[in-house]
């Protein structure tokens, strides 16, 4: 089986306010450490980026509601968070919370023999959580990256991850358990 890294929605706009604004720096030290444990085992990482357009054609019912985008293409809230380590990963842009809705992830994975994922970066209620359940439905194992996922709401993110845990038998491991569950 062939393990990739999937981050998710590390970018500017996600650590304006909230529980991220604080935890920037930690959460970019942390799925640096995944980046480099991925060389390390030669494991495909994608990195995925909410874009919408300027236009609001790919803006949710709620930017709609509220008249307002957010995370337009080539804004700075949009921009990977500085520091952020990605190399040459693969790139996904997506308009919706799940990495998979309307993105061709799942065929990029599947043509490079992807089996099992470790899931990190923002938000773990919402993005992470969302990737993780369609990740499931799709027939991947995943694993979250404990220390590489922050959320908005961390308790919020915390009964998340813990209920896909319990019901879908995605574990939430530390960088050192990673190395294990890696294959």
């Amino acid at each position: 089986m062939e393990t990739a890294v999937v981050v998710i929605d590390m970018q500017c706009g996600y650590f304006e306010n909230g529980d991220l604004a604080g935890r920037r720096d930690e959460l970019v030290a942390a799925n640096n450490d995944l980046f480099r444990l991925a060389r390390e085992r030669d494991l495909p990482v994608y990195v995925v980026v909410t874009e919408h357009a300027r236009n609001g054609t790919t803006w949710t019912l709620s930017m709609l509601d509220d008249g307002q985008g957010f995370m337009i293409s080539g804004s700075e809230q949009a921009a990977l968070v500085p520091g952020l380590d990605v190399g040459d990963a693969h790139t996904v842009a997506k308009i919706r919370d799940s990495a998979f809705h309307g993105t061709d992830l799942a065929q990029r994975l599947r043509l490079h023999g992807v089996t099992r994922l470790v899931l990190s970066g923002v938000s773990g209620q919402n993005c992470v959580a969302r990737t993780g359940a369609d990740a499931f439905a799709l027939d991947f194992r995943v694993a979250y990256a404990r220390e590489a996922i922050g959320s908005t709401d961390s308790r919020r993110g915390r009964e998340a991850l813990d209920l896909l845990g319990e019901e879908q038998r995605q574990p939430q491991l530390g960088l050192g358990e990673l190395r294990d569950w890696i294959r």
